[in-house]
């Protein structure tokens, strides 16, 4: 068992394409591709597209 690594989970925020704000904060393991998903913006009161960004 020694020397093995367990990957974390790591936090992501989720901003949304059309505004730029910071409306969520995701946990998930690292590797694969980048989260796109359609979320609610508060500030456009609608669901836009969201991509995940490390701060």
């Amino acid at each position: 068992m020694a020397g093995r690594s367990k990957k974390k989970a790591e936090t992501v925020y989720l901003v949304c394409e059309e505004t730029g704000d910071y409306n969520y904060i995701v946990r998930r393991k690292p590797g694969g591709e980048k989260l796109r998903l359609m979320k609610y913006s508060p500030r456009l009161r609608k669901h836009t597209m969201h991509v995940e960004k490390k701060k």
